[in-house]
């Protein structure tokens, strides 16, 4: 099946987002945890900030990236004429 140029347009930003997304989970997960002894210097409530973003931080950040995707898609559907039917 051949993609109009719209449809192309369409994935783009969908995997643009998507990529940019992934790079900030990506960051929240790993690499904030892989500096670890480094960044417990940073002290947040109290508390090391590894150990924080262990035990909060990243989940906020988790929920913010599912807030921020599916506010953007929403968009993006409405905009490119794919959203889903009212029911």
């Amino acid at each position: 099946m051949e993609l109009s140029e719209r449809h192309q347009e369409y994935w783009r930003k969908n995997l643009r987002l998507t990529a940019v997304l992934l790079a900030i989970w990506f960051v929240a997960t790993f690499v904030v945890i892989f500096f670890a002894p480094q960044l417990n210097d940073i002290v947040i409530m109290g508390f090391p900030f590894a150990f924080y973003m262990a035990a909060q931080g990243s989940l906020i950040i988790y929920v913010v990236i599912i807030w921020f995707y599916a506010r953007r898609m929403n968009q993006l559907d409405n905009e490119y004429g794919v959203q889903e039917g009212e029911e």
